[in-house]
């Protein structure tokens, strides 16, 4: 008996999201972290699974806590562990998990890859990150924002966010949360490593590319950073080490932003390196917050596709 397509939505950027939708799941994060796990279950009988082909702590936690808490199940697939890891063409593992499963999330290296799973399987694909972008830590990142300084304030022109360090993943999908919500970003990324020029070019008289930190952070009410090698480029570690020197977000560089602005890292973190100790620990960061609330933006995430 032939299989009849499912209607299915995907998230595979941030910009799948237009602004009050956006504006809306954070809302419902908001509201699913003062329910905790007591709330209602719309993922009851249903299961989630999740294929990570890199390494993780705190995606592969949050959404098997999140799928629990919301009444469903989840189910592991490190590649070591599947046919994916052997060769296995994509468009055969998608459309035979799509038939046990209720919702792929997704770990993986080419952004490419998670495409071609997303156009295979018939049930919503989530991006868990890839080396082009990590859109799920963006809803905690925005969360956290909307804590600190208002459900709204992500959404003003003058509102100033700096990142400083590598234009990776991260960096690209805070360009995307500005191309969505209009906020001003200013990143800071040494000659060389800049972010996707793709993203910057539609982020147009909203975000820029420097290449002095002190620049970036000036008057900045959100300073992000990250690794300076991430996953997969364990081998250029000595050469980035020398074209990120001055790049460190410490007390001296935080004197440049406005008194009240926040600290993000979505982890792991490198004391010393990309952060020092005494920011990351100190009163100005909501780093801790910011992975805290993985769980409950993926929360209303999985509700958002499944519920």
């Amino acid at each position: 008996m032939a299989r009849t397509p499912r209607a299915k939505r995907d998230f595979l950027k941030l910009t799948d999201l237009g602004r009050e939708e956006l504006q809306g799941l954070l809302g419902r994060a908001a509201e699913w972290k003062l329910l905790g796990k007591d709330g209602p279950k719309p993922l009851a009988r249903q299961t989630v699974g999740l294929v990570f082909e890199k390494a993780s702590t705190r995606t592969r936690v949050s959404f098997e806590v999140a799928a629990a808490q919301l009444g469903g199940g989840s189910l592991l697939l490190a590649s070591r562990d599947s046919q994916l890891g052997r060769g296995e063409p994509i468009e055969d593992t998608a459309r035979v998990l799509a038939r046990y499963l209720d919702c792929l999330v997704v770990r993986t290296f080419g952004h490419d890859r998670l495409e071609a799973i997303a156009r295979w399987a018939d049930i919503p694909v989530v991006n868990a990150l890839t080396d082009a972008s990590h859109p799920c830590q963006l809803l905690a990142d925005l969360q956290t924002v909307a804590e600190r300084f208002g459900p709204d304030a992500a959404t003003r022109a003058d509102f100033p966010v700096a990142w400083i360090g590598d234009g990776n993943n991260m960096a690209n999908s805070w360009l995307e949360a500005c191309a969505v919500l209009g906020f001003r970003l200013t990143l800071a990324c040494p000659a060389g490593y800049d972010p996707d020029a793709g993203l910057l070019a539609r982020c147009a008289g909203r975000a820029r590319v420097v290449r002095s930190p002190r620049e970036a952070v000036s008057g900045a009410l959100v300073v992000n950073t990250d690794v300076w090698a991430s996953m997969g480029q364990e081998a250029e570690q000595a050469v980035r080490a020398r074209a990120f020197q001055g790049f460190i977000v410490d007390p001296a560089l935080m004197q440049a932003a406005d008194p009240k602005a926040v600290v993000l890292h979505c982890l792991p973190a490198h004391r010393g390196e990309e952060i020092a100790a005494e920011v990351l620990e100190g009163p100005q960061s909501a780093v801790f917050d910011q992975a805290e609330n993985r769980l409950h933006a993926q929360k209303a995430l999985l509700e958002m596709l499944l519920g």
